[in-house]
């Protein structure tokens, strides 16, 4: 049940069936572990999935190998106007300060939308979800050399609207990905091309600093679910 959950299936897992030909990966992995954790009180290594990538294996390795450990939830910070960054989120900063006009970070996606589309939706659901989560409203700054980040009560999302053709929007898409100011929030940008009336094409940009895989996953669901 823990598999399916995580690999977001509809049919049941069978105890022999492999997670990576299922559709895993490793951030997939990563969930994995975690929720083990959560409901069934054991500690499991990252590599033992990659070991031991079905349910047969992994049970069999949770009877003899397991580490048991409560699972404790993180608590919520108390309110500041600053909070230091993480480490992971100095050696981005690092690299991006050594290059300002470089987009080895942005995490960009292309959506396209077939049917009728209400712009004002689409621009507050946005606005929703950048209320909803901390890291969209989170800008970074240097405080008496210790890399912080501050977090806004509330910001406007950017979403650029253009009508365009086939051709043209292709042109569009690779404009559209551009180096961000790690100072400013929000660290996401949003675009909605019109090829069609019934036709749309949405483009996310975010960067790493604030977003990975799995959080564009969350993301488009919360997104399509705020819209409808």
């Amino acid at each position: 049940a823990i598999w399916q959950e995580v690999l977001g299936l509809s049919q049941p897992v069978g105890i022999r069936d492999n997670f990576f030909e299922l559709g895993g990966h490793s951030l997939k992995a990563t969930q994995l572990v975690s929720w083990i954790q959560k409901q069934l009180d054991a500690s499991v290594p990252l590599g033992e999935v990659f070991a031991s990538p079905t349910v047969e294996a992994l049970a069999g390795y949770l009877e003899a190998a397991a580490t048991m450990e409560r699972y404790e939830a993180i608590g919520q910070a108390e309110l500041r106007e600053w909070y230091p960054a993480s480490p992971a989120q100095q050696r981005l900063y690092v690299v991006s300060q050594l290059d300002t006009g470089g987009i080895g970070y942005n995490i960009p996606w292309a959506l396209e939308i077939a049917g009728e589309l209400d712009v004002e939706r689409v621009r507050e659901s946005l606005n929703e979800l950048a209320a909803r989560h901390e890291s969209f409203r989170t800008s970074f700054a240097m405080q008496e050399d210790q890399l912080m980040q501050r977090i806004t009560d509330r910001v406007n999302m950017p979403l650029e609207v253009t009508d365009s053709t086939e051709e043209e929007a292709k042109t569009q898409v690779k404009a559209f990905v551009r180096p961000f100011d790690l100072g400013e929030a929000p660290l996401l940008r949003a675009g909605l091309i019109c090829l069609e009336e019934r036709r749309h094409v949405l483009l996310l940009d975010m960067h790493h600093i604030v977003s990975d895989g799995v959080s564009m996953d969350v993301f488009v669901d919360e997104f399509a679910r705020l819209y409808a």
